[in-house]
């Protein structure tokens, strides 16, 4: 399954023919909803799921350079959020939703992570020791408007320090994304700097080693 790409600005109605092209897939699939969490999936899926297995997915990684105007952010002040980016690996988690629940969860979803269309649904493969599986993950290009790219520390701070959505501030999503990736032994060495810069100034606690 791969989505076609969709040349409509971000926004409800690329929201909502991303949503409908989606789910035509997963329903021509006949298959179980599979879903690949790197993020605050991991910590908070807020869904029923029959099974998570830890899994690698290659040729995506893993960064907080995702602007956040909702979730972890405003208007005036936007935050920052994870996406997947092209290049490298990520390790994270696969959940198998069964298909008799699967749409209910796909629309909440759907409600939670593209409220304004801005990620690229795709369906990527996930290695897993059971073996290779295709499942759903929420991707970027840098060619978005609210990819960010590298960003100097004061401005990064800056963020920690003012960034709130609806969900919370962005430091606190760091925060629980670290934890919650240590919790299944994944290290992402990246997001841990981030937080050692946050805990060198002050706004919240250290790492454990």
């Amino acid at each position: 399954m791969a989505l076609k790409a969709i040349h409509i600005p971000p926004g409800p109605a690329r929201s909502a023919q991303l949503l409908q092209r989606t789910m035509a897939e997963w329903r021509n699939s006949g298959d179980d909803l599979l879903l690949f969490a790197y993020g605050s999936l991991i910590w908070r899926p807020d869904f029923e799921y029959a099974e998570a297995l830890p899994a690698r997915v290659l040729g995506f990684h893993r960064v907080l350079r995702m602007r956040s105007r909702t979730n972890r952010g405003s208007p005036q002040q936007p935050g920052l959020v994870l996406a997947l980016v092209s290049g490298g690996s990520c390790r994270g988690l696969v959940y198998r939703v069964p298909r008799a629940a699967a749409e209910p969860v796909l629309l909440q979803l759907w409600d939670r992570e593209m409220p304004n269309g801005v990620y690229e649904p795709r369906w990527l493969n996930c290695d897993t020791s059971g073996g290779r599986l295709r499942a759903l993950a929420f991707t970027l290009s840098r060619r978005s408007p609210n990819w960010t790219g590298a960003m100097p520390e004061p401005e990064l701070l800056h963020i920690f320090q003012h960034a709130s959505g609806r969900y919370g501030t962005t430091l606190d999503y760091l925060l629980r994304t670290v934890h919650g990736l240590r919790e299944h032994g994944i290290r992402d060495l990246e997001l841990e700097r981030q937080v050692h810069l946050a805990a060198q100034h002050g706004l919240c606690q250290p790492l454990s080693a």
